[in-house]
């Protein structure tokens, strides 16, 4: 496997902390009028670490248990919008959500940093397309890098907010 999306997928708990504890405490649920341009899903501070949680469980941790034990199955995508509402997303705490984070993330690390050429080279399907689990753990990445850009376009309307 790729060291550098390793290291990326690795460090990517403690970025994504950093990044969240900028928002101002008050501005962590706050919503723009317009989401045009997020580079991640349309989601307040509270509710993009919410949901990194939850895809990291819920997404990843099953698909790759399926790409690793079935034979070409086609995985499934995540209504994140559902799970925000389901869940509670907005009321939630963001140290517990850290904390339950940085272990789902750990278990990620176990199975994707002992990956064999073999078992990485298995395929799937996953949004409507081939995919590999070496792709499976580039896709991971791709969805870690999109959600820090997502909190800083969030600061970025923030700031913008509070200016006026």
């Amino acid at each position: 496997m790729n060291r550098t999306t390793l290291t990326a997928i690795a460090a990517f708990p403690q970025q994504l902390q950093e990044f969240f504890e900028v928002i101002p405490t008050d501005f962590r649920s706050w919503k723009p009028d317009s989401w045009e341009g997020i580079p991640s899903e349309p989601f307040s501070a509270i509710e993009q670490i919410c949901h990194v949680r939850d895809i990291e469980v819920d997404g990843y941790h099953e698909r790759f248990r399926r790409a690793l034990q079935e034979a070409n199955p086609t995985l499934e995508n995540v209504d994140g919008e559902t799970l925000a509402m389901e869940r509670g997303y907005a009321a939630a705490d963001p140290l517990e959500v850290f904390a339950a984070f940085r272990i789902a993330r750990a278990k990620t690390l176990e199975t994707i940093s002992t990956l064999t050429a073999e078992q990485s080279d298995r395929t799937a399907v996953f949004d409507g397309a081939p995919i590999t689990v070496r792709g499976l753990v580039h896709m991971l990445c791709s969805h870690d890098q999109q959600h820090l850009a997502g909190l800083q376009w969030l600061m970025a309307r923030i700031d913008a907010s509070r200016s006026r």
